[in-house]
């Protein structure tokens, strides 16, 4: 929008508002994070308002000693991503150039797994029982799929979309056909790692500020021809964009914070935790840096291998390796309290994201 404001004043006025020159890059990201954070600020407490009358939160889970401790977060307005989506999109037209394919594609995996988990909380709300595993999980995999192809578009014209690559040493992987293959695993994977991580209050909120500065970072960086080229990390002409959509996200997701901290006022619901995680998913896609998106969003990667041992182990040996899963669950039944472990896995997140970025110049 900010965009077309200026291309059509250029018709008015005799200005030289051509290229970059009009809007930098780095300004216009900034705006979009400054302005998503006093949007979803303001229209929080009118949000919360609607919720509370039509989307609560019911605590039910397989382990009653869980349900226990997190009995007082029971009627809690939830679906509040939905809200949060809704703010990163508007800001994203706002202030990012809605011509570009990456910038599509990421409006796509937004709504597109955005409307997947606000359907599955409006569901639980109001009949006790979201859509199944395979119904969300088949849902996930279309999205996913529509994801790829706008990917592919946006590669048109780059041989970087056959390559996996290894951000260590600046080796990769060819992929060739099987890139749509892989996009659904990546994107699949990120939303699903997200939602699992939304487990206590403010956890995933904070954790997604974190990652999301970190990518949109590398998005700023592989849109940047002499830096990518510094950095030897690939360069792909208009991916800088990302970096628009990423900012706006971080901000809008710090605004939520304001409300979903301990104690929590309302929570994302996969409404929100679907669509966070699979963006994050689709940014490291087109930036070539799904390898390194393991070592940024760690903490993600970690609650979703705690399940996977979790219910591995138990099936194996009939016994449990943690407490409960996910991980952040095994400390608070550990009398951690929930706050200390909210923090401290925000550490985690920050040392990861420094470490991903430390390890683009090891040769």
């Amino acid at each position: 929008m900010l965009l077309w404001l200026l291309d059509t004043l250029a018709l008015i006025v005799p200005l030289d508002l051509s290229g970059d020159s009009r809007i930098l890059l780095s300004v216009r990201a900034a705006i979009a994070a400054v302005l998503a954070f006093v949007v979803t600020v303001a229209g929080g407490p009118l949000t919360i308002r609607w919720l509370r009358r039509h989307v609560r939160e019911t605590v039910s889970s397989a382990s009653a000693a869980l349900d226990a401790a997190h009995a007082g977060k029971n009627e809690t307005p939830t679906m509040g991503g939905a809200f949060l989506v809704a703010a990163i999109v508007a800001l994203t037209l706002l202030t990012a150039d809605p011509a570009s394919r990456f910038v599509q594609g990421s409006l796509f995996t937004l709504v597109g797994f955005g409307a997947i988990g606000a359907y599955d909380d409006w569901r639980k709300a109001r009949t006790g029982r979201g859509i199944t595993a395979r119904q969300k999980l088949a849902s996930q995999c279309v999205v996913a799929l529509g994801s790829s192809l706008f990917l592919q578009r946006a590669f048109a014209d780059s041989p970087a979309a056959e390559w996996v690559v290894w951000p260590v040493g600046s080796s990769g992987l060819p992929l060739g056909g099987l890139f749509p293959v892989w996009a659904m695993l990546v994107l699949v994977g990120s939303s699903n790692g997200v939602n699992l991580t939304d487990g206590l209050d403010g956890l995933a909120s904070g954790c997604l500020v974190v990652v999301s500065s970190a990518l949109a970072g590398l998005a700023y960086l592989g849109g940047h021809r002499i830096l990518a080229g510094y950095l030897r990390i690939p360069y792909l002409e208009g991916v800088g964009e990302l970096s628009v959509v990423l900012l706006a996200m971080a901000g809008a997701t710090l605004g939520f914070l304001w409300f979903n901290c301990h104690p929590a006022q309302v929570f994302m619901g996969d409404a929100g935790s679907l669509p966070l995680g699979a963006t994050l998913g689709y940014v490291a896609l087109a930036t070539r840096q799904e390898v390194l998106l393991v070592l940024i969003g760690g903490v993600f990667v970690i609650e979703t291998l705690s399940v996977i041992t979790q219910v591995g182990w138990f099936r194996l040996t009939g016994r449990r390796l943690i407490a409960c899963s996910p991980l952040h669950n095994h400390f608070v039944l550990r009398g951690q309290s929930e706050h200390r472990t909210v923090v401290r896995f925000w550490i985690g997140s920050t040392l990861l994201a420094v470490c991903a970025f430390a390890s683009l110049k090891i040769d």
